[in-house]
């Protein structure tokens, strides 16, 4: 297939049921929109293997000191930096620990920078510009599976010795080629014809909040179900950070508020503190010891 094919996409195919979109009433489409949306989580669960095998290389590599990077154009650009943005907040990570990256620069997050996607060089030049290493976990978004910028990324990726993911909603992919996990997600062709911001950019966001949530709860950044590690950036989160302590050790709000102020606004010191009696230095060792892991670290104490 050459990449100038585009009818061969099944994310530019036409969509039967929408041939008379512009003649349908307001309730019509958007019941038209959310039928075509149901098939999303399925086309999900058909590619659930290869996105735990992905997760599993994420954890792995994040255990050798490795970074996550999102690499894409357009939508799949813009939802790498979204997906990469809430760890720091939600999860209490180095911005470092997960970066996204647009073709085109930050400034495409905006407004599109015409002929960005279609360099293969330009990926080249951002996986060099970024500092990959070998150590990383590089993962190329492209819901057609054929965005020359991230062919670029990829080929660039693996000559480094990245580990590599593709992500895409085609089958056969070209991204898939030498890559470590490839991640197929068809969604079949959009309500609107080739607009992949929709049933497709939804799969991807599906996608990637299962790489990171599922890599972070795998390393120890959550307890039960609890955000433990989340960052008291605001006044909501917090008022989060009591409301998990008062959870997990059947405390009162006044004395949830106590011990996190004692923990200097870190859940996870406060809950040992509570739970084992020590004070703030000895948690935050007992943490270190366990690799930020609450599980272990009682474990270890009992």
């Amino acid at each position: 297939m050459k990449l100038e094919n585009l009818e061969q996409l099944t994310t530019e195919g036409k969509n039967e049921s929408t041939r008379d979109l512009d003649r349908m009433s307001a309730r019509g489409i958007v019941q038209l929109m959310n039928d075509e949306d149901k098939k999303v989580p399925y086309a999900v669960e058909r590619v659930l293997d290869e996105v735990s095998e992905a997760v599993e290389l994420i954890v792995a590599a994040m255990e050798r000191g490795g970074r996550l990077f999102y690499f894409g154009a357009g939508t799949s650009g813009r939802l790498g930096i979204l997906d990469a943005s809430e760890c720091p907040p939600t999860f209490g990570t180095d911005p470092e620990l997960v970066q996204g990256v647009i073709a085109g620069g930050q400034s495409a997050m905006i407004r599109a920078v015409e002929g960005a996607e279609d360099s293969v060089e330009l990926g080249q030049e951002d996986v060099r510009k970024y500092g990959v290493t070998d150590r990383d976990v590089v993962v190329g978004i492209a819901a057609s599976g054929r965005t020359p910028y991230v062919l670029g990324v990829l080929k660039e990726a693996q000559e480094i010795g990245a580990r590599t993911i593709a992500l895409s909603c085609n089958q056969p992919s070209f991204i898939n080629k030498g890559v470590d996990v490839a991640i197929n997600v068809v969604v079949g062709p959009e309500v609107l014809t080739g607009s992949t911001r929709l049933k497709a950019g939804t799969a991807q966001k599906l996608v990637l909040n299962m790489l990171t949530t599922a890599t972070m709860i795998r390393l120890g950044k959550v307890y039960g179900n609890l955000m433990v590690n989340v960052q008291a950036t605001n006044q909501k989160l917090k008022e989060r950070v009591k409301r998990i302590v008062m959870e997990v050790t059947g405390v009162s709000y006044s004395e949830a508020e106590r011990l996190a102020e004692q923990a200097k606004g870190d859940a996870k010191t406060a809950i040992l503190m509570k739970l084992t009696g020590t004070s703030r230095e000895e948690a935050v060792q007992m943490l270190q010891l366990a690799n930020g892991r609450i599980r272990e670290a009682l474990s270890k104490y009992s």
